[in-house]
């Protein structure tokens, strides 16, 4: 397959491009959309809103999910808002205001024309969930509330309490099911894809395997799209959902579709620390903490006193005092380098001294502990299950973890990848935020993809492609479905000693250690003698009990893991190949006199996309050169 990295930008200014590509995409008369069948792989935000948009529009939908309701999708777990160039607090908020944040917040690193149509649409988004019933915090007089995140100097974050990805996706749970209920779309719950077909350079349909009774079925359909999420448990421990992971979209790439910056992975400052060895999940708090809260280590070190014991005047808020325009806001990539350094320096608080304090303290005090909790209840609560200490009585120890992932598939404007008709949205993209995302714009992103640009894209792409079926009984489908059961028979049959989290969690320590929060050349390259190694130990080592005619969640595992053991590689191969410093990629060789990240814009100003070379070849590199015409790239201060 020849690979093309054309992406469709529509020409005129920067403003204007969506509003055009509108103007003249090809249309699906309301009476041939029935004829015409799209598959969804994934029922989180993304997947949700797609599949309830294009139902509502006339097209057969076929959705997929490995969960037992659309509703479990790890999107419920988003905590603190979502952005919105509103402008409700009369802040001197603006779309070109909230392009420039995100375009900044991405350290230069996005596309313009993605950026800006995200900006364009937050609005609609919001009016959108608001008719829905989606219950967003209201001020006194009984507007939308609005809250600060990192990253920015307005108030732009919509939210409902700590649990606005909950709100929002029972909102497109609820716009699904009413489809469901039409007879619109066909769910497939506790179903995962395992193999993308692709015919003629075509994507004609997936192979699924029923996680409860292991029937491994296929499924044709005129487009595919991918909505699976991001793949930032690779780490192993990570606030994502266990159940996270990256087949489908590794299954994509190994079928021809570009894998674009899969070296920017986002670490989030504001986590519970990992309290031993043998933790299997971090728990995130939201960054909306950081809209009250100041965050601190004792000032002496080794100083073991109760927080509460040590006066304001021996408290470093280092924080504010690095970063005095935007303090406790800056964006998510610095403040978690920032709280590193400090606990590396031995100012780390708690028993392993991986943590540092996030006080409320003073936003009690000042508003009121009604208020504060009217703002984060929930939130508080989960961090005393989880923790037994009130954060209304003693501050929270927080420390950076594994949590999103800007790196995805390479889509075009149209957010269709290289591969004809496979369309990737949400997090399983590399489209909007960049080397880093800011907190709150992956609901906003979620949402615009799957309500607003997928149904017109989608239907352009079909406006010129026959109503006729793919055949699912042909040699394609037939060669994947074969490729499918020879993998699933062959884990289950190596009768090793060791299962599948053992090598997960040897995977996850040696990416950590050697491509996290910060990598250079010389742990990249270890990264890439040892993955292989470990991978050879799994296919000799591994040990599945059961059978793969049944409900076997270590088999699922185990797959998901062989997956993750190849794609570590992909993922070390781009970090060694951009050696600068930009967002959330820290290469050590580059960075300032005062340890700021320093990008290189020269050589690096592109999007990496990787082409899969076979299993045991370095997958060969694309470039996309990213054109800055309306915001040039600057030095990225936030002090």
């Amino acid at each position: 397959m020849s690979i093309s990295l054309h992406a469709k930008i529509p020409d005129g200014p920067l403003a204007d491009k969506w509003d055009n590509q509108l103007a003249h995409f090809n249309l699906v008369s309301p009476n041939n959309k029935p004829k015409y069948k799209v598959i969804v792989v994934g029922s989180g935000l993304a997947g949700a809103s797609a599949s309830a948009s294009l139902a509502e529009l006339g097209y057969q939908v076929d959705c997929f999910t490995f969960h037992d309701s659309p509703r479990r999708a790890h999107s419920v777990a988003a905590q603190g808002g979502i952005n919105a160039a509103k402008n409700y607090r009369n802040d001197g908020d603006s779309i070109y205001r909230l392009f420039y944040d995100t375009i900044k917040g991405g350290d230069f690193r996005s596309r313009e024309a993605n950026v800006y149509r995200l900006a364009q649409i937050s609005g609609q988004i919001i009016d959108h969930c608001v008719a829905q019933g989606i219950p967003f915090a209201r001020d006194y007089a009984g507007y939308l509330d609005n809250r600060s995140f990192g990253g920015v100097q307005v108030s732009r974050t919509f939210y409902a309490r700590g649990q606005t990805g909950q709100q929002l996706l029972l909102g497109a749970y609820g716009a699904l099911n009413h489809q469901i209920h039409q007879g619109k779309v066909t769910m497939h719950t506790r179903t995962e894809m395992l193999e993308l077909v692709v015919e003629d350079d075509v994507a004609k349909g997936i192979i699924v395997r029923n996680l409860v009774t292991g029937e491994i079925s296929r499924h044709s359909a005129h487009a595919v799209i991918i909505a699976s999420g991001g793949y930032s448990n690779l780490y192993y421990l990570s606030t994502n959902a266990q159940a996270c992971n990256v087949t489908a979209t590794y299954r994509a790439y190994k079928k021809g579709a570009l894998f674009a910056n899969p070296c920017f992975t986002q670490i989030h400052p504001t986590c519970i620390p990992a309290s031993n060895e043998n933790q299997s999940k971090l728990t995130l708090m939201s960054e909306s903490l950081r809209n009250d809260g100041r965050i601190w280590v004792p000032k002496k070190l080794g100083d073991k006193r109760s927080p509460e014991a040590i006066p304001d005047n021996e408290r470093d808020y280092f924080l504010e005092r690095r970063y005095p325009a935007f303090g406790n806001l800056v964006p998510r990539d610095i403040a978690s380098r920032a709280v590193k350094n400090i606990c590396d320096q031995g100012y780390g608080v708690g028993s392993t001294g991986h943590g540092v304090y996030l006080d409320l303290a003073d936003a009690i005090q000042k508003l009121g502990l009604k208020t504060v909790k009217e703002r984060y209840g929930n939130l508080f609560e989960m961090y005393q299950r989880i923790t037994d200490d009130d954060p209304s009585q003693t501050p929270m120890k927080i420390y950076p973890a594994l949590h999103y992932t800007m790196g995805g598939l390479w889509v075009d404007y149209h957010l269709m990848s290289n591969i004809q008709g496979l369309f990737v949205l949400g997090e399983a993209n590399f489209s909007d935020h960049g080397a880093n995302r800011l907190g709150a714009s992956a609901l906003m992103q979620g949402l615009a993809d799957g309500y607003f640009i997928a149904p017109p894209s989608i239907g352009h792409y079909l406006a010129t492609y026959q109503p006729e079926l793919p055949d699912s009984q042909s040699s394609a489908f037939n060669l994947a479905l074969e490729k499918v059961d020879n993998r699933v028979n062959k884990l289950v049959n190596i009768s090793g000693q060791h299962s599948a989290d053992y090598f997960h969690r040897q995977l996850g320590k040696i990416m950590w250690e050697n491509c996290g929060m910060s990598r250079n050349e010389q742990q990249l390259t270890s990264a890439l003698e040892q993955i292989p190694q470990l991978r050879e130990q799994f296919w000799q080592d591994l040990k599945i009990t059961g059978s793969d005619k049944m409900l076997n969640a270590q088999l699922e595992k185990a797959g998901r893991v062989a997956d993750y053991l190849e794609f570590a590689e992909v993922l070390c191969h781009d970090a060694l190949a951009r050696n600068e410093s930009c967002g959330a990629h820290f290469r050590e060789e580059s960075q300032s006199t005062s340890g700021e990240a320093k990008r290189d814009d020269e050589h690096y100003s592109y999007t990496a996309a990787w082409e899969y070379k076979g299993d045991d070849n370095t997958p060969q590199l694309h470039k996309e050169m990213l054109n800055h015409d309306e915001v040039k790239p600057s030095n990225r201060s936030y002090k």
